[in-house]
């Protein structure tokens, strides 16, 4: 078990760390950007709704594994 936290595996929990983070960072995005969208626009559709989650998840996975790929590297070299 003790062989799973070494520099070998950090690959394993960069994936698991940026799906851990995907979801909540996905809906905090997708928030921010209907309320924008509804700021701006003064209301939104379903189908714009829609456009705007799927840009929302494009953006997280991003983010989550740049940072998840950083923080792991961080970890694991010592």
């Amino acid at each position: 078990m003790a062989a799973l936290f070494t520099a070998e595996f950090q690959w394993l929990w960069t994936i698991v760390l940026g799906l851990a983070l995907f979801f909540p960072v996905r809906s905090l995005i997708w928030s921010l950007a209907v309320r924008r969208a509804i700021k701006k626009e003064g209301g939104v559709t379903d189908e714009q709704r829609l456009i705007l989650k799927k840009r929302a998840a494009m953006t997280s996975i991003l983010l989550c594994f740049v940072f998840a790929y950083f923080y792991t590297a961080s970890l694991f070299t010592n």
